[in-house]
């Protein structure tokens, strides 16, 4: 579906359009993260290393010291002993040959030794970092399994536990008490979604009871226009706090879990009735609208969710827009899944305070109009809930993106 739709004069919509790429996480941070995550393993490397070097090169000091001390004990088997018919001079010299002949022996031994001993300390100083960090890395093994599990347990998946069996160490101590902290992180956030739930379906009660007396005390006859007056604020207040309470319900729906009723919807529908029920507000401002979405687009999903997460976007972009602007809307299938894009105009926007919209009740200073709610915040739920993401960028020509990605691995049952 490829089409352009004006409401009121249009104006002169040429333009650049700058399609901002979704920032990734910082190549240096993660290197950098990459490097501290190896610390404790370096550290047992090292540890283990110095451990076997000293122990080395301990019993190495021992072998050379019994060496040395028992090397002048040895005389060489082919000299010839001293005879009692040797006069004393020759004797004296004889005596003399042996002693030089055996410090010289002494010598060649203990250089010997000593260059094996350095070797032999080599050889061990690069199998002994070897062996420390294969010792390193199976002391490691649990906990590196244990982060690997924590990693994977998300907000809609806290019923997950670690179940680390084996002996009872630090190791599966540490697990038992993530499981036991996980256990209480699930009981809070499912008496969080229970009390928004319950708590607007309670008051509901009261808001139909007060709408019912305002359209009783209208319809008396000849009732006072001050009366009539003050029942249609209270009317238009009645239905905010009303489309409040919605809001409440589709946002703890969405972060509940996994969508019961998955079904494959057509895209392109749900944007065309979202903008048909925002004709009226469009054509008011004067909005020039640009859809290019394919027809036969269609993301996995709920039905109901998804429609409000469209319908979200359409009133978002045309509630905060200035008038005579412009909304563009595009989808695209990539490798992550969907992509809808709903790109408007307006003033530079700073980006950090962009990112603090998809929290509930956030919105941009008193340039945007309108009351801040739930709407962003409901579409990064149902997002979230269909496995995608909801990206909020600054357009640098002024204005606002936003990008939800849809991920295609959520197939229907």
């Amino acid at each position: 579906m490829a089409c352009r739709l004006f409401y009121g004069a249009p104006r002169n919509t040429a333009r650049t359009d700058v399609v901002m790429p979704v920032l990734g996480p910082d190549r240096h941070a993660g290197a950098v993260t990459s490097l501290r995550s190896g610390t404790v393993g370096a550290r047992f490397t090292i540890l283990y290393a110095v451990v076997f070097l000293v122990s080395g090169t301990g019993l190495l000091g021992l072998a050379f010291v019994l060496a040395d001390s028992g090397a002048g004990n040895v005389i060489p088997a082919r000299d010839s002993p001293i005879s009692a018919s040797d006069s004393l001079p020759a004797a004296q010299q004889r005596i003399r040959q042996l002693e030089e002949r055996l410090a010289m022996v002494d010598t060649q031994q203990t250089e010997q030794l000593l260059a094996g001993s350095l070797v032999a300390l080599m050889v061990m100083a690069v199998v002994s970092v070897l062996l420390g960090r294969v010792l390193a890395r199976r002391v490691l093994r649990p906990l590196r399994s244990i982060t690997r599990a924590t990693r994977r347990i998300s907000a809609d998946s806290l019923n997950r536990r670690l179940a680390v069996t084996g002996p009872t160490d630090e190791v599966k101590d540490l697990a038992d008490t993530i499981d036991e902290l996980l256990e209480r992180l699930e009981a809070s956030f499912v008496a969080q979604r229970r009390f928004v739930a319950n708590a607007s379906h309670e008051l509901r009660t009261p808001l139909t009871t007060m709408r019912a007396t305002l359209d009783v005390a209208v319809a008396k006859p000849h009732p006072d226009a001050s009366t009539v007056a003050l029942a249609d604020r209270m009317h238009r207040q009645l239905d905010r706090v009303d489309h409040l309470l919605d809001g409440f319900l589709v946002l703890a729906r969405a972060q509940h879990g996994t969508p019961a009723d998955a079904a494959l919807v057509n895209l392109g529908d749900l944007i065309e009735a979202a903008l048909h029920d925002r004709s009226t507000d469009a054509q008011t401002k004067g909005l020039s609208v640009v859809v290019d979405v394919p027809s036969a687009t269609e993301v996995p999903g709920s039905p109901a969710l998804l429609e409000r997460l469209v319908g979200n976007l359409v009133d978002n972009a045309v509630t905060h827009n200035e008038h005579g602007g412009w909304i563009r809307i595009a989808a695209s299938a990539g490798a992550e899944g969907t992509v809808l894009v709903v790109e408007t105009g307006g003033r530079p926007l700073d980006q950090r305070e962009v990112d603090r919209l998809a929290q509930p009740f956030e919105r941009l200073g008193d340039a945007r109009t309108g009351s801040p709610g739930l709407g962003l915040s409901i579409v990064a739920a149902v997002a979230a809930a269909h496995d995608g993401r909801l990206d909020l960028l600054a357009r640098p020509g002024g204005g606002l993106r936003v990008s939800v990605t849809i991920s295609p691995e959520r197939v229907p049952a």
